[in-house]
């Protein structure tokens, strides 16, 4: 039986190595697990019982690097690239006040112009081949603003707009486009993400009241995903569903969890911002600067 080729990026931790774990020991797929330091694939290997097998290759790629890209996109080349998987991405946490231009850049460097040179690597031969799938981590921070990830919203917003602008072009090449939002999920991610200390120096500019609301964030964060954040294995659960659906949808959701808040996104948005703050930080309480 033909197997399928799947080359996905960002495989040195998270859903990207539950991914290239899963599906490379299914004996259906070949796949290409990138990743940009080839150093942290011995985790994967690990996953594998230590060794590499013939349905998995580990490529180094960063998609922040033409270079990289072009020399992954040439290692491919000859293979019938069945689905691309666009999982990399970083995270960006704090008040916007503290956040520096090198930060912001990278968050969109990686996020959305590393989406972006991904796809501009592989598209032409799935249009050629008129046939295709492009799976892209996205979040249901791209769907709604959530404090204090402004700028990691943005970047996510974009994606969102961009795939959806692309998978209407793609329509009469037999190429399915999907996006795939995430909510909390029980990864590295958020112990990797730029996340300023709130009594660190990086905030002692910054007034105590919005110093006070990020502490309380951050404690809102960790319930969060104590109570709330999904195991990697349901979240595949999903990607899995995309590449194997005949006709996936462009938005899949991982999570309802917070479904009931974006809902109120359709009106003016204003009822939106109050209903958010309120499950944030407490209905009509005030930000302070409190312990």
């Amino acid at each position: 039986m033909e197997r399928t080729t799947v080359l996905i990026t960002g495989c040195s931790s998270g859903i990207g190595l539950g991914l290239a774990t899963r599906l490379a020991t299914d004996g259906g797929f070949k796949v290409y697990a990138t990743m940009r330091d080839p150093a942290k694939g011995e985790r994967l290997l690990q996953r594998l019982g230590g060794r590499c097998p013939d349905t998995l290759e580990v490529l180094q790629l960063d998609v922040t690097d033409p270079r990289s890209l072009a020399a992954a996109a040439h290692r491919v080349q000859g293979q019938a690239l069945d689905v691309l998987v666009c999982n990399a991405g970083v995270g960006l946490m704090g008040p916007l006040e503290t956040c520096s231009d090198q930060d912001m850049k990278n968050v969109f460097d990686v996020n959305l112009f590393g989406a972006i040179r991904t796809i501009q690597a592989f598209l032409p031969a799935m249009k050629r081949r008129r046939a295709g799938r492009i799976i892209v981590s996205s979040s249901i921070g791209g769907l709604q603003g959530l404090p204090f990830n402004s700028v990691y919203c943005a970047s996510k917003f974009a994606v969102e707009g961009l795939c959806e602008s692309l998978a209407i072009v793609l329509r009469p090449f037999n190429i399915h486009l999907t996006l795939v939002e995430c909510g909390p999920v029980n990864t590295s991610f958020l112990s990797n993400l730029q996340c300023p200390d709130p009594d660190g120096s990086e905030l002692q500019g910054l007034d105590a009241e919005t110093r006070g609301l990020y502490r309380r964030y951050l404690r809102h964060c960790q319930g969060l995903f104590r109570d709330g954040a999904q195991e990697v294995e349901e979240v595949l659960q999903v990607f899995l569903e995309a590449m194997g659906s005949p006709c996936p949808p462009l938005r899949c959701a991982t999570t309802q969890l917070l479904a009931p808040l974006a809902r109120l996104r359709l009106t003016d948005g204003s009822a939106y911002v109050q209903a958010m703050h309120d499950f944030v930080f407490g209905r009509g309480e005030a930000g302070g600067d409190q312990p």
